[in-house]
């Protein structure tokens, strides 16, 4: 994706360039949006792609944010009762489920707090709090120009039809993504390049580097913080956001993990659930 600026030129040195430049630049200044409203491409479920242009997140860093929800239902009760599946996909992190289709308590472990970001959004969705820009590319383009951008903060990118990123990316300085479909044969293929390969154990690591994604695998907390882990020649690099490496950058001045197939990252399952996650591999996947 070809942005408007050389990618050697800092986030926060092109902000103040912005802020110099003024009106010379004939962009609206939105400030948040509704980017898509369709069927996800997961399985044509009614789904919501919101954007926000400011992050309070202090791993992340300033990036725009995406939050990928159902249309018509909360994430909370989405997730309880397996619907999530629409914006999720085969992620190992949504839980397990027990013979009514329900969430076992306890089983997930997704880093995602979802009464908190995820369930704001979407009570302001619902509120008709964002304006709707979903027809309007140029508009979509405004949100990312000249910024960093985070594809899925809280869904799968892949559940979105990729002309919509696109749109959103036209003009960014740069972007970080993850899906859990690079095994999907009906959805890889597009987002390859673009985003990192999600996966859950050595195994998949390997499978996804042969394919030629880049990876960003997440490993039990138990597990050894070095190369050993993954029984392969050459070891991936622990996230420099993490905890575990001591908070060193942030996503938005890393920006490793944009798509690129030399890119190989892992990080420690986190968040408040990060504990529970024991290596399980991810579900089946759709289409």
């Amino acid at each position: 994706m070809s942005s408007l600026l050389a990618p050697d030129l800092s986030a926060g040195l092109w902000s103040d360039f912005l802020k110099l430049a003024g009106d010379d630049f004939d962009m609206p200044v939105i400030a948040s949006g509704t980017i898509y409203r369709g069927p996800s491409a997961i399985d044509g479920a009614p789904i919501v792609v919101v954007a926000i242009v400011r992050s309070a997140n202090s791993k992340t860093g300033q990036m725009v944010q995406t939050y990928i929800l159902l249309d018509d239902m909360d994430p909370q009760t989405a997730s309880k009762t397996g619907a999530d599946v629409s914006i999720c996909g085969g992620c190992v992190h949504k839980g397990e489920y027990d013979e009514n289709g329900m969430l076992i308590p306890g089983s997930r472990t997704c880093y995602v707090t979802l009464w908190q970001g995820p369930r704001v959004v979407w009570e302001a969705y619902q509120a008709g709090k964002y304006q709707d820009l979903s027809t309007d590319p140029d508009a979509i383009a405004s949100l990312g120009f000249g910024r960093l951008v985070r594809l899925g903060t809280y869904g799968d990118p892949a559940a979105v039809p990729i002309h919509v990123w696109h749109n959103l990316l036209a003009h960014s300085i740069g972007h970080t993504g993850y899906t859990h479909q690079w095994r999907s044969k009906r959805l890889a293929g597009a987002f390859k390049g673009l985003v990192m390969a999600s996966c859950d154990t050595p195994e998949d690591r390997i499978k996804a580097r042969r394919e030629g994604w880049g990876t960003f695998t997440v490993v039990p907390q138990s597990f050894a913080i070095n190369g050993q882990t993954f029984h392969m020649g050459t070891a991936p690099m622990l996230c420099p956001a993490s905890k575990e490496a001591g908070k060193l950058t942030t996503c938005a001045d890393c920006r490793k993990c944009d798509g690129s197939a030399k890119a190989d990252v892992f990080i420690p399952a986190h968040g408040a659930t990060g504990g529970k996650y024991t290596g399980r591999r991810a579900l089946p996947v759709m289409g």
